[in-house]
């Protein structure tokens, strides 16, 4: 299975204190916490990694290397039972052993490749089972296996407890040394059959592989206001502006040039009068 197949989506784990104090949310290498689980391959790896476990220092002593045996038992006929040359032969107490183990090798060569691709399998199938756990340290002043429990139930640890520490975290070591159900490791020396036997893993912010992208905390809703909003305060008045006078030539009323063209008696009007007055006074 290569490195390059399909990659699921993102897991995302509780970054948390010793105490059990929330820190924040961090999604997990991709690259790391979400492949597909290939069990054939899964199988392979953690097999050869239990065969290299094995001492291989069995042995038995054939025929050869028993002592004694050296006479024939008895002679070789005449006696109505099958011929024996040695007493230390397989059939007989206290004799040899036959293909008897030998010591050897278990060692099974294993690609690197394939190796630490099933590392991510089993560390993506117990992440997706959400058996993974990330404190930020476990930095202990003392070793003390009661500060040791504590922290595994503030991280809510429960059954087969897998952690996952650095070269220098001694004192966190001897703290988890006397819990039978804790099996602590450094982080280099992490292997498939080891995630893939524990229930829950525990790694902190400097052993957790891959880059952890810490999320954003997310923003507050907002409240509806239960008080009555006060008044906007009225806005004041704008100053009324003065418009600029304009001259303005007034125009002749024709209305009126025409009526006292109408009142004003006419020339031939006045002669006349002027001969009715006459013509009176004669």
């Amino acid at each position: 299975m290569s490195v390059d197949q399909e990659v699921l989506e993102p897991v995302v784990v509780e970054r948390r204190s010793a105490t059990g104090t929330v820190l924040g949310s961090v999604t997990l290498d991709p690259t790391y916490f979400s492949v597909p689980v290939n069990v054939p391959l899964v199988h392979q790896v953690v097999t050869a990694q239990l065969a290299a476990r094995r001492a291989g220092t069995q042995s038995t002593k054939t025929r050869a290397e028993v002592s004694g045996g050296g006479a024939k038992p008895y002679r070789q006929k005449g006696t109505g039972n099958a011929r024996q040359g040695s007493t230390r032969a397989p059939h007989y107490a206290g004799g040899g052993v036959a293909l008897g183990p030998k010591p050897r090798s278990y060692h099974q060569r294993t690609p690197r490749k394939m190796v630490q691709q099933a590392l991510r399998c089993t560390l993506s199938d117990q992440a997706r089972a959400g058996g993974v756990r990330l404190v930020d340290a476990l930095s202990f002043d003392v070793p003390k296996t009661k500060v040791a429990l504590g922290a595994l139930a503030a991280l809510e640890c429960t059954g087969k407890i897998l952690v996952v520490l650095g070269r220098n975290d001694e004192v966190a070591a001897k703290s988890f040394a006397n819990l039978p159900e804790v099996v602590t490791l450094p982080a280099d020396q992490l292997t498939a059959y080891d995630v893939l036997n524990a229930d829950v893993v525990v790694f902190t912010d400097a052993t957790l592989p891959g880059e952890a992208v810490e999320q954003a905390p997310a923003a507050a809703p907002k409240r509806r206001a239960t008080k009555a909003a006060a008044p906007k305060a009225a806005a004041p008045e704008a100053a009324p502006v003065e418009e600029p006078e304009v001259a303005v030539a007034e125009a002749p009323d024709d209305d009126a040039a025409g009526g006292e063209e109408d009142n004003a008696p006419t020339e031939v009007a006045v002669a006349e009068e002027a001969d009715d007055t006459e013509g009176e006074e004669q």
